[in-house]
C-alpha cells in the first residue's frame, strides 16, 4: 500500500552538456535519493523540466525510474501534466503499467479552463487508475486558480485521489481549508521548494516535495519536527531561507542552481539546462556561492 509523507523530492533531469538526457546520472540521482533515506520521489514536476522533454523521453524516463525504485521502501509518483483528458489519461495508464506506485496530477491551465473542466479532468484520470492520485494545486505557477470545493467533490466522489500538493502562496490557509472538510480522506503535502514547511506541518501536512539537490536537509528539518525537536527544526528552516529566497526568484533559477549543486555534489555529471534557462550574472553567482557556503556543511 502507498503511503505518501516525509520527503519526497523532484527528481531532476540531468542532461548532457550537448543536452541529450543522461540516463546514468538518472540512475545515480534516483539511488542517490532513496539510500539517503528519502521516503518517495517524484518524476518531473517544475523542478524536473518535464516541459523541455519530449514525450518518448518522458516514456523513458519512467520505465528508467520505475526499474530503479523497484523493490525500495520510497514510493515513485510519477507526474501527469498534460492539458487534455485524452493525453493526461494516456501517459496516467502508461505511468500505472509501468510500476508507478502513484501519480501527480496537474489540473489543465491553458485557454482559461472552468471549475468543472478541472473536476472532470481530475475525476477521469482518478477513475481510470488504481493507484493513488496527488493533485497538484500550483497557482503561482499554472496562473490559474481553483476554488477549493473542486477539490473538496473530489476528494469525496474518487477514492483514488488521496493526496493534495498546495503550493499556492499562501499555502496555509488553503491546507488548514482542506483537512478541516476532508481530512478523514485525504493528506496533504506542500510544495514551492518547502518555504512554509513548518507552517504547513503544523496545520496537519504529512510531507514536503521540494527540489532533489538538498534532500537531506529537508530530511533533517522533517526528522527534527517529527521528532518534536521544534527548536532544531525552526533552526535548519532558517538556514535554507536565505538560500530559497535568492535562488527561488524564478522557477528557472531554481533549477538552474539545483543543478548546480548537484553537479558540485557529485551526483549529476553536467549542470546543463536546456533552453530556454535562467543565465545568472556575476551578481547572482557571488550571493548563491554565500549562501551555498552556509548551507554546505548540512549536505551529504
Amino acid at each position: 500500500m502507498t503511503n505518501l509523507r516525509g520527503v519526497c523530492p523532484i527528481i531532476a533531469t540531468p542532461f548532457t552538456e550537448t543536452g541529450d538526457v543522461d540516463e546514468t546520472s538518472l540512475r545515480r540521482l534516483i539511488d542517490t535519493l532513496i539510500d539517503g533515506g528519502c521516503h518517495g520521489v517524484t518524476l518531473f514536476g517544475v523542478a524536473g523540466e518535464y516541459y523541455k522533454l519530449t514525450d518518448d523521453e518522458q516514456r523513458d524516463m519512467i520505465e528508467v525510474a520505475t526499474e530503479v525504485t523497484a523493490g525500495a521502501d520510497a514510493p515513485l509518483v510519477v507526474s501527469v501534466a498534460e492539458n487534455s483528458i485524452e493525453a493526461a489519461l494516456e501517459r496516467a495508464q502508461f505511468a500505472e503499467a509501468a510500476g508507478a506506485d502513484a501519480l501527480m496530477v496537474l489540473p489543465p491551465a491553458l485557454l482559461a479552463p472552468t471549475a468543472e473542466d478541472h473536476y472532470a479532468h481530475l475525476k477521469a484520470i482518478g477513475e481510470a487508475v488504481s493507484i493513488p492520485i496527488m493533485v497538484q494545486y500550483a497557482p503561482e505557477t499554472t496562473g490559474v486558480s481553483i476554488d477549493l470545493s473542486v477539490f473538496e467533490r473530489l476528494s469525496d466522489e474518487v477514492e483514488t485521489i488521496q493526496y493534495f500538493k498546495i503550493e499556492s502562496r499562501p499555502p496555509g490557509g488553503d491546507i488548514s481549508r482542506l483537512l478541516a472538510s476532508a481530512g478523514d480522506r485525504i493528506d496533504v503535502l506542500v510544495g514551492y521548494a518547502g518555504q512554509q514547511t513548518l507552517e504547513a506541518f503544523d496545520r496537519g501536512a504529512v510531507g514536503v516535495v521540494p527540489g532533489s539537490s538538498m534532500y537531506d536537509l529537508y530530511l533533517d528539518i522533517y526528522e527534527a519536527d517529527q521528532a518534536g525537536d521544534r527548536e532544531r527544526a525552526r533552526d535548519l528552516h532558517r538556514e535554507l531561507l536565505p538560500f530559497l529566497s535568492h535562488c527561488r526568484q524564478t522557477a528557472p533559477m531554481l533549477v538552474h542552481y539545483e543543478k548546480r549543486i548537484l553537479h558540485r555534489r557529485g551526483i549529476i555529471d553536467s549542470p546543463h539546462c536546456r533552453s530556454p534557462a535562467f543565465e545568472p550574472d556575476e551578481y547572482y553567482d557571488r550571493v548563491f556561492e554565500e549562501h551555498y557556503e552556509r548551507i554546505e556543511p548540512y549536505l551529504g
